[in-house]
């Protein structure tokens, strides 16, 4: 059973930074999606970066202010959020899709706060 687990998140004052941790259990392969999504109140989970071998991918409201990397030797996935608004409060998920196994595994969450 794989397992991803989330750290890093907190609360801020608009305009700060946090980085956020996701370290799996097992060995990352080059070809798998790690990605971080978030939820809001009220609102449905969306994507808010993706990578891929060395490609990625980030919504609108994160270009330029957000960076996702991974670190393979640790089996980490980070995601550098920076210039924080209020808008970006919410439950952030690590997630990995294996492609070479076709599953998907989630994380359990990590809050982040952003206040005014």
């Amino acid at each position: 059973q794989v397992r991803l687990v989330e750290s890093g998140g907190g609360l801020v004052q608009a305009g700060g930074s946090l980085r956020l941790s996701c370290a799996a259990s097992t060995d990352i392969f080059v070809d798998d999606l790690m990605g971080w999504y978030r939820q809001a109140p009220g609102n449905q989970r969306e994507l808010v970066a993706m990578l891929t071998r060395s490609i990625t991918n980030y919504a609108d409201s994160v270009k330029g202010r957000f960076t996702i990397s991974r670190d393979n030797a640790k089996n980490t996935v980070y995601l550098q959020m920076n210039s924080l608004k209020p808008d970006d409060t919410a439950v952030y998920y690590c997630n990995l899709r294996r492609i070479r196994y076709g599953t998907l595994h989630w994380g359990q969450g990590t809050q982040v706060t952003v206040s005014s």
